[in-house]
């Protein structure tokens, strides 16, 4: 059987790769390892997260189907604050990718963030995985691994974990630990990896920031960071990829195990989203279009690009249906499996995409060439294919076309709860910290 591994970037911004036409560092490549999959396997220009902010979209990932059918996803995102909740989290009971892939007979582990609510009432076991070493909130100091709070939010299992060193090199470490361990079981069982870095989300700290970790006020690090510090903790990451392909390498794994790279949003302050507008938290293209790489030798033909609209959701279903996983009828799944294109059975098939934020009551809805859009109180219609930057309103031209794809949103909200109206937006910054982007 296919052994997966499913690697998460956190807050990656769409240009930020070289593959993806990320301009070069002060050092060189940012990500020649990221890249080489590219090159290796097949890369989706048109892929989008399932949420412009990080704890939906891993509602998602996990449950395959639109976060908005659950409570915890309703939070923009989940912070601090819940930890204690028996609600903000991702319910044991709700059938997972992991999970489903543990009952045929994986062997499943997550390296990295968890985000989906806090121990005892939730947690990455009691949600298909059979081992975890990370953090359970959505951000912590790379290297005293506080959390917002600054309380020590390093984990193995349930049990708190205390180990010197920069959080993504941990990371990197504790997946090659894995792949080493499950190469030589005598069980042999496939493994299931999720890899969920921290980079390049704030606090803005290179793997020679330890000093400065000691002076920042709060892990938002609102005064710091630059560029070339971001582009360093991408490297890093990639640095980490490159170790765990070597690892795979010199266990003769390389051939038959799919490997998929995204991130969980659109960038963030120091992101390259370029030709995008818009970030985190916004459902314009920057905030939702991410990278998706899948590298695969045995099903995928390599140097190969795909134009497939598809969300997190879809790759977790094409993932599940590559590992032999069944659906659980007991709860909906709404992503569609990519496994057709990328074996190259077909080359496109209509997908359309839905999105809403509470955050400024944003909608969005892409089918085809077209996505209909609404902030605040404004409506818009925009030809992506032609303007993926959405500067040329089209809703005076193609009024015909916003009524259809408003009436298309409405229907399928309300196939979805409504948003309760305890619900939180927890936003970062906004104009009086820095100019609007």
């Amino acid at each position: 059987m296919t052994n997966i591994i499913y690697i998460v970037a956190d807050d990656l911004g769409y240009a930020d790769l070289g593959c993806y036409g990320g301009r070069e560092a002060q050092f060189g490549q940012v990500s020649p390892n990221i890249d080489k999959l590219a090159e290796e396997g097949m890369l989706f220009l048109d892929g989008y997260a399932n949420s412009p902010v990080c704890s939906p979209t891993r509602f998602a990932l996990m449950s395959m189907a639109y976060q908005y059918r659950l409570r915890g996803a309703l939070e923009e995102p989940i912070n601090t604050k819940s930890k204690g909740s028996d609600v903000l989290g991702l319910p044991p009971n709700i059938p997972t990718l992991p999970g489903q892939l543990k009952k045929a007979g994986y062997y499943t582990g997550l390296m990295g963030k968890w985000h989906l609510g806090y121990p005892p009432h939730f947690g990455p076991r009691a949600s298909g995985y059979d081992e975890f070493f990370g953090i359970m909130a959505g951000a912590a100091d790379y290297f005293s691994h506080k959390s917002g709070y600054g309380d020590h939010d390093l984990w193995i299992n349930e049990e708190e974990h205390r180990e010197i060193g920069y959080l993504t090199d941990l990371i990197s470490e504790h997946s090659v630990d894995f792949i080493n361990r499950r190469a030589i079981d005598d069980e042999q069982k496939p493994f299931f990896l999720s890899v969920h870095y921290t980079a390049p989300h704030w606090p803005w700290e290179s793997r020679d920031d330890e000093e400065l970790s000691k002076e920042i006020s709060t892990l938002y690090h609102l005064e710091g960071g630059n560029i070339h510090t971001y582009r360093k903790m991408i490297h890093h990451m990639d640095e980490g990829i490159g170790k765990i392909m070597d690892t795979l390498e010199q266990h003769g794994l390389t051939e038959d195990t799919i490997i998929v790279f995204t991130s969980d949003n659109g960038g963030e302050r120091f992101s390259d989203n370029w030709p995008l507008v818009g970030g985190k938290m916004d459902l314009t293209e920057g905030g939702i279009r991410v990278p998706w790489i899948a590298r695969w030798p045995k099903g995928i033909e390599k140097g190969t690009t795909s134009m497939q609209h598809c969300m997190t959701m879809d790759w977790s279903r094409t993932l599940l249906e590559i590992g032999q996983g069944e659906y659980d009828p007991s709860y909906p799944v709404d992503g569609v499996s990519l496994l057709p294109v990328i074996t190259g059975d077909i080359e496109l098939f209509e997908r359309p995409l839905y999105w809403r934020m509470n955050h400024r009551d944003q909608r969005a809805l892409r089918v085809g060439e077209f996505k209909y859009l609404k902030v605040d109180e404004h409506e818009y219609l925009f030809n992506i294919t032609n303007d993926a930057r959405e500067r040329a309103n089209l809703k005076k031209v193609y009024p015909e076309k916003l009524e259809e794809m408003r009436h298309q949103w409405l229907m399928w909200n309300e196939t979805m709860p409504a948003i309760p109206s305890d619900a939180t937006v927890s936003l970062v910054y906004n104009t009086a910290d820095m100019p609007q982007r």
